[in-house]
């Protein structure tokens, strides 16, 4: 399914279906067919928005968690969005936290995959081999449990990615900016429901990071998926929606 962009001022957003809103951000190297089976599931039910962070737009000394945490905050209010589902895959996620430290007044819930914001074991820092097809491959498989996952639409994208020069070089300064702006001593400060969904199988955060987050955030609950990996809503989308479709029923309006 290809989803129609939309535009309003300088910000770019996908919005589907109607419904409580459901606010969705995407990681280092997320693309919209990531959130697929997500939105294609919940559109019956939420109106699912996702703004396209300007992962590659923004001048490097701004290409950080807090530059793009800015970003999203300003597309929060251009929308004047209020009492809406947040939900966020590895950097999603961290962003998520950064903007909710601040906003969660406006937040009705926290969805958490694959977050970082704790630990991670950082891409970026190692991706750059450029030309390199095979390594490139290599990596994009350690995201998933099941190699067969990372199609080779999806490493042809991280591919032309990091072999863009600027691209690159604001992978890594994202991917170090991850590993800097830790948020274990703040997280406690958040006490909207937060819904934890992690692949047993996750090597880029792995599973003791979900243990973190838990243990530092009080309104949260840990759910565990068997032979998955950073992305439980690509690799298993079934199980993935219907943990969720069951958290946001208990704190629907």
């Amino acid at each position: 399914m290809e989803y129609e962009i939309k535009q309003a001022g300088k910000f770019k957003y996908v919005e589907e279906g109607q419904g409580e809103p459901l606010v969705l951000l995407h990681g280092l190297f997320g693309a919209l067919s990531n959130f697929k089976d997500l939105v294609d599931y919940f559109k019956k039910t939420h109106r699912v928005i996702i703004p396209l962070l300007p992962l590659y737009d923004l001048i490097l000394i701004d290409t950080s968690v807090s530059g793009l945490a800015k970003y999203f905050t300003k597309f929060i209010e251009h929308q004047k969005l209020k009492n809406f589902h947040l939900l966020g895959n590895s950097l999603g996620g961290h962003i998520g936290l950064v903007y909710a430290l601040k906003h969660q007044e406006l937040i009705k819930t926290i969805t958490l995959t694959g977050s970082s914001g704790l630990f991670e074991n950082g891409m970026g820092e190692t991706y750059p081999k450029r030309g390199d097809y095979e390594y490139v491959e290599k990596k994009t498989a350690l995201t998933f449990y099941d190699p067969k996952v990372a199609t080779k639409e999806l490493v042809d994208e991280v591919f032309s990615i990091i072999n863009n020069r600027m691209k690159a070089l604001k992978i890594i300064a994202l991917a170090r900016s991850a590993i800097r702006h830790n948020l274990g001593a703040e997280l406690q400060e958040i006490k909207v429901p937060v819904c934890l969904i992690w692949g047993n199988n996750d090597t880029i955060t792995p599973p003791m990071v979900a243990h973190e987050f838990q243990k530092l955030l009080p309104g949260s609950e840990l759910h565990w998926i068997d032979k998955c990996g950073h992305a439980p809503m690509m690799e298993v989308p079934d199980e993935f929606n219907m943990i969720l479709s069951t958290f946001l029923a208990k704190h629907k309006a």
